[in-house]
């Protein structure tokens, strides 16, 4: 006599909480702990708001050229994330994630000179706005030198890879060039501050 078909036992999902940070502490790479308003969580934070932030911005260019190399950056971002939420001193973790520096640092000098080479130069200051893409860049520029900030503080108390500040500034820039870029080529004229 044949048995009856059983169907196949599927593993229990995994639950996407753990509760482990529920006393306002987080692991790195690497296990260790550290509370959530570490300087280390701030930094990896901003990086992560950073991303998310350009993740916005990408959805209203879609069709552009820069898309596709504001994903690549996109990427970068998580490798720089990753590497500051690992545990100092974790060879395994720790400063193996953002790979190749200097050429991920020349790239975004040529495309900031590639596009601020297609705009008028400036000659005041211009109020961050325009069209939904360029104000958006304008935001993660800021957001992007928040990052910066936080991760020269962290500097002060850890050892951080010095090429990861000097991506985040270069990448600064670069924001602000692509999000004038986007409002010239949106047609959206760029508003000049007004003193006083």
């Amino acid at each position: 006599m044949a048995r009856p078909h059983r169907p196949a036992k599927t593993p229990p999902k995994s639950k996407l909480y753990t509760r482990t940070g529920d006393a306002g502490t987080t692991t790195l790479f690497g296990g260790g702990r550290v509370p959530k308003d570490h300087p280390r969580v701030e930094a990896y934070g901003a990086v992560d708001e950073l991303n998310s932030a350009l993740g916005v911005a990408v959805s209203f260019l879609r069709g552009r050229r820069l898309g596709k190399a504001l994903r690549d950056i996109q990427n970068e971002l998580f490798n720089i994330g990753s590497e500051l939420a690992s545990e100092t001193g974790r060879k395994a973790q720790a400063g193996q994630l953002f790979v190749q520096a200097a050429a991920k640092i020349a790239s975004l000098e040529r495309l900031t000179d590639e596009y601020d080479a297609k705009l008028p130069p400036l000659r005041t200051f211009i109020l961050p706005s325009g069209s939904q893409g360029g104000a958006l860049l304008h935001l993660c520029r800021t957001v992007c030198r928040r990052a910066e900030r936080a991760v020269v503080r962290l500097s002060h108390e850890e050892a951080v890879n010095p090429d990861l500040l000097k991506y985040l500034n270069r990448l600064s820039d670069l924001l602000f060039v692509l999000a004038r870029y986007v409002n010239k080529a949106d047609r959206r004229v760029e508003t000049p501050w007004r003193k006083g």
